[in-house]
Formats: C-alpha cells, sequence, structure tokens
C-alpha cells in the first residue's frame, strides 16, 4: 500500500514563476541531476503537457516512465499520475503554490509511490523524504537563477 508524503519550502518568486518552471519538464535534465531525458508526449490545447517521459538515472534507481498532468486554472496546482513506468506501481503527486504575499510563494510537493518491489518502510520513508527534499530545493535553485 501506497503513503503519501509531504514537504514544503517558500520561494521568493510567484507562483506563475515557478509553474512555469514546473511545466517546463524538457528543461528538467538541465537542473535535476537524475533525469537523463524528458519529453513532452502530448499537449493540451493551451500547450500545457499532457504527458511527459522521463527517464531517471539516480545511481541504484533507475527507471523509464511516464507522467500525466493536470493543472488548475490558475497554475497554483499542478498534478501527476502515472501512467507507465518499468519501476513503480503507483505515483501520483502534486504541487500547491500559494502566494505569501510578500514576493515569496510557498510550495508544498506530495507524494505517493508503490514500487515493483517490496521496500521496508523505513527505508521507502527515507527515499521519499530524500526525493522530496531535493525536488524542492532543486526547484528553488532554478527558480531563483532565472
Amino acid at each position: 500500500m501506497a503513503d503519501s508524503s509531504q514537504q514544503s519550502i517558500t520561494i521568493p518568486a510567484s507562483p506563475p514563476t515557478i509553474a512555469a518552471v514546473i511545466a517546463d519538464f524538457a528543461s528538467y535534465p538541465e537542473w535535476v541531476d537524475a533525469v537523463k531525458s524528458a519529453e513532452v508526449v502530448s499537449e493540451y490545447e493551451d500547450g500545457y503537457a499532457h504527458q511527459a517521459h522521463f527517464v531517471l538515472d539516480a545511481g541504484v534507481v533507475k527507471d523509464d516512465y511516464t507522467l500525466e498532468y493536470a493543472y488548475a486554472e490558475d497554475l497554483t496546482r499542478i498534478e501527476w499520475t502515472l501512467v507507465r513506468s518499468t519501476m513503480m506501481k503507483l505515483q501520483n503527486g502534486s504541487y500547491d503554490l500559494v502566494d505569501n504575499g510578500d514576493g515569496t510563494t510557498t510550495v508544498t510537493y506530495t507524494l505517493e509511490i508503490e514500487l515493483n518491489v517490496p521496500m521496508l518502510g523505513m527505508f521507502k520513508r527515507k527515499a521519499e523524504k530524500r526525493i522530496m527534499d531535493t525536488a524542492l530545493k532543486d526547484l528553488k535553485k532554478r527558480v531563483e537563477s532565472l
């Protein structure tokens, strides 16, 4: 059974600026070390990615997977579900962007993963925490560099 984990970070930028970085999947290999390639497979009429394909190589963890995305109309929520993967049975996730009214945005990352191979709960939680820590710190660094 998959458990959901959640973490937040504050980034000195507006929600639209952060959403644009999150939705620019083709640039992920430039700023996400483990992502070796990323491409948009299909788009919605507005040009946002409907599905994106990723090749991941994080040392012992390697995967080839496709995610399907959905966006809140105001882009304050970007969520995804797993379409197919070599390693995962399930992946659901989201970024929720809350404007703090002071030029910063609180980004909350929620992630639920179930692997095809069993993993002890303690190791799974540690891996999820590391994934989320890295994702949020890399996102903040990328937004600040633009």
